[in-house]
């Protein structure tokens, strides 16, 4: 069982990790330790094969507020450069796992905040749940990646305005710029993400592990890299017992086992 005074907590329940900024009193924002126990979580998931699906999500009432403020202000220039590598990290490795991660916004999400929601493959947030880049308000500039990841979600002008101005959206406008994928009645959005996760378990790890990788590359590649990519990655899908399990259980109108080979 998890220690409640880690700054991240790590539930494996079957075959799904949901992994827990906790540091509730301080709208579970970012300081060293919690990005480093974050981090070493990742990268443990990562390398586990019985894990199949992924869900962040905050402890208490917010999602993350980002960095914490009193923390970041004691940084002189080289600590400061470490802990901004420390965050992007944490998005590399999200984006590049071979697994699907799941954002379970339960409140607001603000500034590295925001950007972590971004840096999953799907993002669920509760209907009380607001988003920020708050960052200019406060003399910074956008770090967790937002500065790719957010126009490539909204567009380059609306990314503009959202990080000039830094003000909050509620989920209804972040639903309809697509930012995220759906807004659940609070009090359900846990059971409902958890069930999400539960679905993508049981799809085969293989080919969500590759169209994940092929999407999140996608941007700068050429139609030709894409239909290139799709011939040689497609032809080693075929060969897999993934693929014959799948076209099995679809003659025998079952639901298939995937076992990842």
């Amino acid at each position: 069982m998890p220690e409640q005074n880690d700054t991240v907590i790590l539930e494996i329940k079957e075959n799904i990790a949901v992994i827990i900024l906790n540091r509730p009193r301080v709208m579970n924002a970012f300081n060293d330790e919690l990005v480093k126990m974050f981090y070493s979580i990742l990268k443990k998931i990562a390398n586990d094969s019985s894990i199949r699906a992924v869900v962040i999500t905050g402890a208490g009432k917010a999602f993350s507020a980002g960095g914490d403020l009193n923390y970041l202000s004691s940084l002189g220039p080289a600590e400061a450069r470490e802990f901004i590598k420390s965050v992007g990290d944490i998005v590399r490795e999200i984006m590049t796992m071979e697994k699907p991660v799941v954002a379970m916004v339960n409140g607001v999400a603000a500034g590295a905040g925001f950007n972590l929601a971004l840096a999953c493959d799907i993002v669920f947030c509760a209907d009380s749940a607001r988003f920020g880049q708050s960052f200019a308000k406060v003399g910074l500039i956008p770090d967790c990646g937002g500065l790719y990841l957010l126009p490539r979600a909204v567009g380059i002008y609306k990314a503009k305005e959202l990080m000039f101005t830094g003000k909050l959206i509620e989920a209804k406008e972040a639903l309809h710029l697509g930012i995220v994928n759906q807004i659940i009645e609070k009090e359900k959005l846990q059971e409902f993400v958890c069930q999400f996760a539960r679905d993508l378990a049981e799809g085969s790890p293989l080919a969500l592990s590759i169209t994940k990788s092929m999407l999140n590359r996608s941007g700068g590649m050429t139609l030709d890299d894409v239909l290139e990519g799709e011939n040689a990655q497609q032809t080693v899908c075929m060969q897999t017992e993934d693929f014959r399990e799948g076209t099995a259980a679809f003659r025998e109108k079952r639901k298939p086992v995937f076992k990842g080979r």
